[in-house]
């Protein structure tokens, strides 16, 4: 990603933001608007060619009976250099996300009260990459129950 002295706000969006107008790093997760969740880089960006990284590590185990996903940790990365982190006590499980991935701005409602959507980042992404290893969480159940609902 390169970044301008004058980039603006969103990187990616799912259920969270990336960037802000204030030049750092951010993320945050909405849990159904019941609650919100956030981590900061403590400095702003720099204005060159940067590598910025989320990457969530679960913690413990979803409770989908609850609507609960996986709490964990979410972490902030600048140029490969752990920034910031925090845990989450809860998160979105993926069958109730609407949403989808976007990267560049974020076309749907703002996640949190902070901006206005789209939030257009400005500055030139050279690439996107999402990497879903880890362990697989299935609910056999629930998947059961959704089949069973669209008969």
């Amino acid at each position: 990603m390169l970044l301008s002295s004058r980039s603006e706000p969103t990187v990616g969006s799912s259920g969270r933001r990336a960037g802000d107008s204030d030049q750092r790093l951010h993320y945050a997760h909405n849990y159904l608007s019941r609650a919100v969740c956030t981590v900061s880089a403590p400095d702003p960006l720099t204005a060159g060619k940067h590598r910025l990284r989320f990457g969530f590590e679960p913690t413990g185990a979803p409770d989908f009976t609850q609507g609960k996903g996986s709490p964990g940790r979410a972490q902030l990365y600048v140029d490969d250099a752990l920034v910031a982190q925090a845990d989450l006590p809860v998160t979105v499980p993926i069958i109730f996300n609407p949403g989808g991935l976007s990267c560049g701005a974020n076309p749907g409602a703002p996640i949190v009260a902070d901006y206005r959507s789209p939030f257009r980042f400005t500055g030139l992404l050279r690439s996107v990459t999402v990497d879903l290893s880890g362990e697989l969480i299935v609910d056999s159940e629930a998947e059961m129950r959704m089949a069973m609902s669209r008969q």
